[in-house]
């Protein structure tokens, strides 16, 4: 039986809720937890990691709701550590240099279904996210992307790969290590392998990592349609055992230039 968009992002909800309920029992006896007053309880927190890939070379802060989250802007290409923050339907700012007025704004969560044009349903509770300050594929605006980020240990001897397209006018790429396709198709602010509807989704394919040989990776970047060479190579190295995001940024005919941007993640 096909489930509906909506039928479709209740269960996932339900199955991350479940997940949450069977992780906190699983091999637990010690019931001691329920005689703790409710008011001495940690608060539940999400936690995001912001990255500015704007190609615009100017410091940038990140706020939920009226509060700033990032304590010092953060750079162009740069990522915060993870914060803890609200989670459910959430309302991400940002705000440029010593400026208050909002850059961009977007309410995440306020949708009942994945698309993309809904965007995801918002940061989980307990969960990891990156939330990526970009421009729109014109480059003529301000935008917000929220990717959820599998933070688990890569398996034995390998590493983890998530590969962003974040560099405007590029068009959607293919991305090979050499002359060897690696991803393929990756549309600009999406993540490879990336679904936002289908019987396929979950909430980790929004932000997918995909297991990749540690070592040297000489990546090469077509256009999807044409097959024209974009950008020049990039070399970059990863390691086993570690978690990396690489998104291009910049662009191809103007300052700054097309470039590639390696952001390590923490392993949890």
């Amino acid at each position: 039986m096909k489930m509906n968009t909506f039928q479709l992002s209740k269960r996932i909800q339900s199955v991350l809720l479940f997940v949450l309920g069977a992780t906190a029992l699983t091999g637990c006896e010690d019931t001691s937890y329920l005689d703790i007053d409710a008011a001495d309880r940690p608060p539940l927190s999400a936690y995001i990691s912001f990255v500015n890939a704007r190609p615009v070379n100017a410091g940038i802060s990140f706020w939920t709701f009226t509060d700033k989250i990032t304590p010092t802007p953060v750079a162009i290409n740069q990522a915060s550590e993870y914060y803890p923050t609200v989670f459910g339907s959430v309302q991400i700012n940002i705000t440029e240099g010593n400026n208050t007025s909002y850059k961009a704004s977007y309410q995440f969560g306020n949708s009942a279904t994945f698309s993309a044009t809904g965007r995801p349903n918002g940061p989980i509770a307990t969960f990891y996210h990156t939330v990526v300050a970009a421009r729109t594929s014109k480059n003529n605006a301000d935008s917000l992307i929220l990717f959820y980020d599998d933070l688990k240990a890569p398996d034995a001897g390998k590493a983890k790969l998530r590969f962003v397209n974040l560099s405007p006018g590029a068009g959607t790429l293919n991305v090979l290590k050499d002359k060897t396709p690696l991803f393929t198709n990756v549309a600009y602010g999406r993540a490879a392998n990336s679904s936002l509807s289908g019987e396929t989704l979950s909430a980790w394919s929004l932000g997918p990592f995909q297991s990749v040989d540690p070592g040297s990776y000489p990546l090469n970047f077509t256009n999807a349609t044409n097959g024209n060479t974009t950008g020049s190579t990039s070399t970059i190295t990863l390691e086993a055992g570690k978690i990396y995001t690489v998104f291009t940024n910049g662009l191809l005919q103007g300052t700054p230039e097309f470039g590639v941007k390696v952001i390590e993640h923490p392993v949890k």
